[in-house]
């Protein structure tokens, strides 16, 4: 009794989550005569809906249980049903998680705005509306409740991408995302449709209960996975998310890349694993060959980008990959009979989730800060940060080090977990499998490899060396709370690196609850060794590891100062100016930049992009490099699909001859075609 009325207060929070979010936007509405409510006001309304979030979705992983209920709202024949389970509480603490920082960091980022020209009515009231939209998808219990939520986080975020709508490129961004975030929820729509056909009514509980032919469920697999893998990114149906992140407010981004595409992520193990529940294994061989494609391709395009957000965006794409190779693994081993493995997939799916939400928001966060204080994205004009900008400077190490899977940070661990399950392939039967999933696994460590080239470019053009620009130059240290949001990622960062076993612990609910087992084994050896599989396959130990780390510094720490106080350096080192090559002194200039970088693997990959790379001559006898890089999906998918819908445009609009007597004919025609289908 105790545990399903606590069960029942973790839904109240959930609810008081969702009515601050929608008090953040009634704020912002009623003061937009007087701009600094917003700061005020209005986002510490949002920290504080994303605090109600985390407490409710911690007490439902630490209690596993469920609790329904049902709203006087929706339509007076199926009213809106609301459902908290383990799955929902994961995810309502990864939201909540990330938009405590934002509402940290919000604050003193927006006061750039308030003698702009832009509405911050509008910043703040999409923004309420946006986070209202995400935790209500998590919290349906029915698919018209669902398509509801997803419209409104679909149509807030649209607002909130056009913000800066003074720039054309950022009106081609939001329209582009509008477009396919309105294709992919009617594939959503159509895949509840084919559901609810073979069901009795719209809630999960019916849509779960229904018995669905192999041929119609493929159908119901194939619409969910594209609707939602758009929304996610995934190749080929990311043309989005690198138009539409990097244009929005920075902490937007943060919520749109760490939260939104996890919502996403949410979806679709809602949709294939709770409702449809069978799925045969090629199923999981789609959803893996998908992810290796999306990590692949996303860090190459990530490594050739000089726009700061616009390279964090397709880093985007390429961790929403990983992602999506843990669940593929997770649908081949349960197809197969492997529920351990399945689960020990599906952990590291969940984990990644979250270590995604939470360094690629600090990232955000951090890209957000620099933006704030020189109005410069492009790394090729940046360098030197770190002087000027030290706390930014260290809390964006953290995340680069998280991101490129190095220990003790939370990166790894979900990556090695993805490791670990894909190397137990040798226990399937069939051979194809066998073959594909270490093909996958080294696809994996090529993008691991990749990611780490491209965070050494991002951390070392932008924040070592010399300013390449006045306005760097320029630049000081942030506001206290800009900080504290990124202070308070990075440590969690760390933490969860460190502590992996009782992050593990809690997220062992959701498989227990949906597949049916956990990973009672992750934790057996307690809080210290990790032993997803089993001790003797593979351990990880994170504290160790930091003793390890920092018994290495003290070393050399005390040897260093040893040689110090014994006068060793008047020995053993000669001190003097850099050698210059016999040239001027050095500047900024003579520093690499993101473009040259990039270059090797430019000319190694090319054939994967559309490059245009040009060498002009100015009047001035001096030499003008130009270089484009294009995503060669648009010349296959996209424009071959606005070419066909403009011709069929200009056939239709034939139609609109301006005679009655024609539209007459059209309706009569009309009438009998379905008279003769009805008959």
């Amino acid at each position: 009794m105790s545990g399903a009325v606590t069960m029942q207060q973790a839904l109240a929070l959930a609810g008081l989550a969702v009515v601050l979010a929608l008090a953040s936007t009634l704020v912002s509405l009623l003061a937009k005569r007087v701009p600094a409510t917003l700061r005020l006001a209005a986002t510490p309304l949002l920290g504080l809906a994303g605090l109600a979030a985390l407490a409710a979705g911690l007490i439902a992983l630490a209690l596993g249980g469920t609790v329904q209920t049902t709203l006087p709202l929706g339509l007076p024949w199926l009213p809106w049903h609301v459902r908290l389970d383990a799955l929902a509480g994961f995810f309502l603490l990864l939201i909540g998680v990330v938009t405590c920082a934002v509402g940290l960091y919000a604050p003193a980022y927006v006061r750039g705005f308030e003698h702009g020209h832009d509405s911050l009515t509008a910043l703040g009231g999409f923004s309420g509306l946006f986070l209202t939209g995400m935790l209500m998808v998590v919290l349906a219990d029915d698919a018209f409740l669902f398509m509801v939520a997803w419209e409104l986080m679909s149509l807030s975020s649209y607002f909130l991408v056009a913000y800066h709508h003074e720039h054309s490129a950022n009106r081609r961004a939001a329209f582009l995302y509008l477009l396919m975030a309105h294709v992919g929820g009617l594939m959503i729509l159509l895949g509840y449709g084919v559901l609810a056909a073979f069901g009795t009514g719209f809630s999960f509980s019916e849509l779960r209960a229904a018995e669905l032919p192999p041929i119609w469920a493929g159908v119901a697999f194939a619409l969910a996975f594209m609707g939602f893998g758009m929304k996610a990114g995934l190749v080929p149906l990311h043309a989005w998310l690198p138009e539409a992140h990097p244009v929005a407010p920075s902490h937007i981004s943060a919520l749109m890349s760490g939260v939104m595409l996890k919502v996403a992520v949410y979806g679709f193990i809602r949709f294939v694993f709770d409702l449809i529940g069978q799925f045969p294994w090629q199923w999981g061989v789609v959803v893996l060959i998908i992810g290796c494609l999306s990590a692949l391709f996303g860090v190459l395009a990530a490594l050739l980008q000089t726009d700061l957000k616009r390279l964090l965006a397709y880093s985007s794409v390429e961790n929403l990959g990983i992602i999506f190779i843990g669940l593929g693994l997770s649908l081949v081993f349960l197809s197969t009979g492997y529920r351990s493995l399945g689960a020990l997939a599906f952990v590291a799916a969940l984990y990644h989730c979250l270590n995604h939400a939470l360094f690629k928001g600090l990232l955000f966060l951090g890209a957000g800060a620099i933006l704030h204080s020189t109005h410069e994205r492009d790394l090729d004009q940046m360098g030197g940060l770190l002087r000027r900008k030290p706390w930014t400077g260290l809390f964006f190490l953290v995340g680069v080090l998280s991101i490129s899977a190095l220990p003790p940070f939370n990166g790894f661990v979900s990556e090695w977990l993805t490791f670990q399950a894909a190397l137990q392939a040798w226990q399937l039967q069939s051979g194809v499998l066998r073959s594909l999933i270490p093909i996958a696994s080294a696809v994996l460590a090529l993008t691991g490899a990749l990611v780490a080239v491209t965070f050494v470019k991002v951390y070392g053009v932008a924040f070592l060396g010399q300013a390449r620009s006045r306005h760097v130059r320029r630049a000081r240290p942030g506001p206290w709370g800009m900080q504290a949001g990124q202070g308070f990622l990075a440590l969690l960062c760390l933490l969860l690196g460190v502590f992996p076993t009782w992050v593990i612990g809690l997220i062992d609910a959701v498989p227990r609850a949906i597949l049916g087992g956990g990973l009672p084994q992750a934790g057996a050896y307690g809080w210290l060794w990790l032993t997803p599989v089993s001790p003797q396959t593979a351990s990880y130990s994170g504290p160790l590891i930091v003793l390890m780390l920092a018994g290495i510094g003290l070393t050399v720490f005390w040897g260093l100062n040893y040689l110090w106080s014994r006068g060793a350096p008047v020995r053993w080192i000669r001190r003097g100016d850099a050698w210059d090559c016999g040239f001027a002194p050095p500047s900024p200039r003579m520093q690499y930049t993101a473009t040259a970088f990039a270059q090797p693997i430019r000319r190694v990959f090319g054939l994967l992009f559309q490059i245009d790379e040009t060498m002009t001559r100015q009047e001035d006898g001096t030499l003008r490099h130009r270089l484009h890089i294009g995503d060669r999906f648009w010349g296959l998918l996209y424009l071959p699909i606005a070419r066909a819908v403009e011709s069929a445009a200009r056939r239709v609009v034939l139609l609109q001859s301006g005679s009655v007597r024609v539209y007459l004919g059209w309706t009569l025609a009309t009438l009998v075609g379905l008279l003769w289908i009805i008959t």
